[in-house]
């Protein structure tokens, strides 16, 4: 049982005791710094069942504790605060029982819980993945490590946006200007071989609607007029009609940009236990508008397009199927949901890590799906994040101003080669030994600095702000966990065994009570599906550390108990760290 499990008893038993009332709820804090106290309860809460001075019911509530909780040894009233000053045998014995679970905060799931599935990355294979792809895989990665340690099963997908216009439109660009290139005979990733061609698709689709303009039509029409545009529209509906040609050059230029894909995910070091492919998805789909038109769910309109009427819900109406019978991206994610359920029946939840820019469509699409009458659409939550942003401003794929994600990684790890060689401090490493050290802090620095905000605000992403050894940066959580291995290499003595009760430094104390929130900060993440908690915790604790280690001897210290009890908690920290980060797919080094 926590303290504040035993507290809040004894507290209940107090007020029973002391004014013959019944309190539900207490309300706990950290004790300020600047009052001495470990923990605080707040008093107010509890005049709305007892009238009286708050000073004065603190006073009666804390000599109570005193006297019947044997860890609380002493208190202090601040106004309606509560600060109670625990004994260090309680922290000593936590720690002696916490010290040997190296997972210690991880839950293992149970057989009888519901599992939810985590969606993210899910391009469209037409580009290769660019800097909010970054943000997204990191998001969705994280948010399923976290989930897991929570305490339940997790299964990481994704849905690949393998067919529709945009495909078309690489096809078609390829087809007409490509000269049969391939990623072999480039040299390039076929990612970024298909996505060039989506880039000249939008280059000459400009010039075609410039020259419409040009002989007397209206820009709008001019739009849609525009040949090359209609040319894909075509290429579209033979694509749904099975047209080999059309089918077979699909596929090959899908291949290579799947082989592309896969060299991203494998240097962001993000993986996905299931895929999903709209090409699949999306005739399910189709399936279940059909059913829904048949059922009053969805309208037709005159030109034959499907729709489902939300204005009852405080929505509008939303296209389900086009006029040309067609998918849009309504249908076959209500497929893909459908299909997901379909395959994995201990599924309970689906999280989708998708940008806020999508909030209306998970809107609708949770709608829907609550009107097809799938009960399990109630547990569907849209993990909605905002963009990221250089300094250069907003990026546009269609004319190829988007920052590369694989252009990026091999900033991040020279950024970082940069600043370790001005920094002077890998003497003894071998060159190989060293680039892979440039590789871990470039990364490490680009998944902390995205993943500490808040996943629902903007982000304006600087790579040289990220990689800075001091401050609330990856290179920083990674140099302490460096500085403890170093600790625990030179402590050539047993330090495995329990440690009896001591007196504890305050530095000490701190830090014990940063290690122990460990577990509660996993949930709090997991419930919030925020890795930003897990990694701001994690800065704390590392600051913690680095005020305790500036104000204590470790190896130094002459009282040989309190020398193997400083050097556990450093390795406990130190296990903490690199726990708490590997949630956020960032590594430690042992050496830095």
């Amino acid at each position: 049982m926590s303290i504040q499990q035993t507290l809040k008893s004894a507290v209940q038993k107090g007020f029973e005791s002391i004014y013959s009332v019944t309190i539900d709820t207490v309300e706990f804090q950290t004790t300020r710094k600047d009052f001495e106290g470990d923990i605080t309860i707040v008093v107010f809460p509890f005049l709305r069942v007892i009238k009286g001075n708050p000073v004065e019911i603190a006073t009666n509530l804390g000599t109570y504790l005193k006297e019947h909780v044997p860890n609380v040894i002493d208190f202090n009233v601040v106004k309606g605060f509560l600060n109670l000053v625990i004994s260090d045998a309680y922290y000593t014995q936590q720690f002696n029982t916490l010290y040997p679970i190296s997972e210690f905060g991880f839950n293992k799931p149970s057989v009888h819980d519901t599992s939810v599935m985590v969606e993210y990355s899910s391009p469209n294979t037409n580009k290769p993945l660019h800097l909010g792809h970054i943000r997204n895989n990191l998001l969705g990665y994280s948010v399923s490590e976290i989930i897991k340690a929570s305490g339940k099963k997790v299964y990481k997908t994704q849905i690949i946006n393998d067919r529709g216009i945009h495909i078309c439109k690489s096809m078609l660009a390829w087809k007409r200007f490509g000269n049969g290139k391939t990623p072999e005979s480039t040299g390039l990733k076929g990612d970024k071989l298909v996505g060039n061609y989506y880039v000249k698709f939008d280059q000459e689709y400009k010039k075609e609607i410039q020259s419409l303009i040009t002989d007397g039509i209206s820009e709008e029409e001019a739009r849609k007029q525009a040949p090359i545009l209609v040319e894909a529209q075509e290429m579209l509906r033979k694509w749904e009609a099975g047209d080999t040609e059309v089918v077979d050059l699909w596929k090959t230029m899908n291949q290579w940009v799947y082989d592309g894909f896969a060299v991203t995910y494998k240097n962001l070091g993000v993986d996905f236990d299931c895929l999903y492919y709209e090409s699949d998805t999306y005739l399910l789909g189709k399936e279940f508008v059909a059913e829904g038109l048949t059922n009053g769910i969805f309208f037709k309109k005159e030109d034959g397009s499907v729709w489902c009427d939300l204005t009852d819900e405080g929505l509008d109406e939303k296209i389900v199927l086009r006029a040309d019978g067609t998918a849009v991206y309504m249908t076959q994610d209500i497929g893909t949901a459908i299909q997901r359920i379909k395959d994995y029946s201990d599924v309970g939840g689906l999280v989708y890590a998708v940008g806020n820019e999508q909030d209306y469509h998970f809107k609708v699409l949770f709608l829907i799906l609550k009107k097809l009458g799938f009960d399990w659409a109630k547990n569907l939550y849209h993990l909605s994040y905002g963009m990221v942003d250089l300094p250069s401003g907003k990026m546009k794929s269609r004319e190829g101003t988007v920052v590369d994600a694989d252009d990026l990684l091999i900033d991040m790890t020279n950024t970082a080669r940069e600043i370790s060689e001005d920094l002077g401090k890998l003497e003894g490493y071998s060159q190989p030994e060293k680039e892979q050290l440039y590789k871990t802090i470039g990364l490490g620095a680009l998944k902390y600095y995205i993943l500490k905000v808040d996943p629902k605000k903007r982000i304006l992403f600087d790579p040289k702000e990220s990689i800075d050894f001091q401050g609330n940066t990856g290179p920083f959580i990674q140099y302490t966990y460096a500085r403890i291995q170093s600790i625990l290499r030179k402590a050539n003595f047993e330090y495995s065994t329990s440690v009896e009760a001591l007196k504890l430094h305050p530095k000490e104390k701190s830090l014990l009570q940063q290690v122990m929130l460990f577990p509660e900060v996993i949930q709090q993440s997991a419930t919030n599906f925020s890795p930003a908690v897990i990694a701001n915790y994690t800065y704390d604790l590392v600051k913690e550390y680095n005020s305790f280690y500036q104000s204590v001897p470790i190896l130094g210290c002459e009282i040989e108990q309190e020398k193997v009890f400083r050097v556990q908690l450093s390795k406990k920290v130190g296990e903490i760290i690199k726990n708490a980060v590997g949630l956020l797919g960032i590594e430690v080094p042992e050496r830095m």
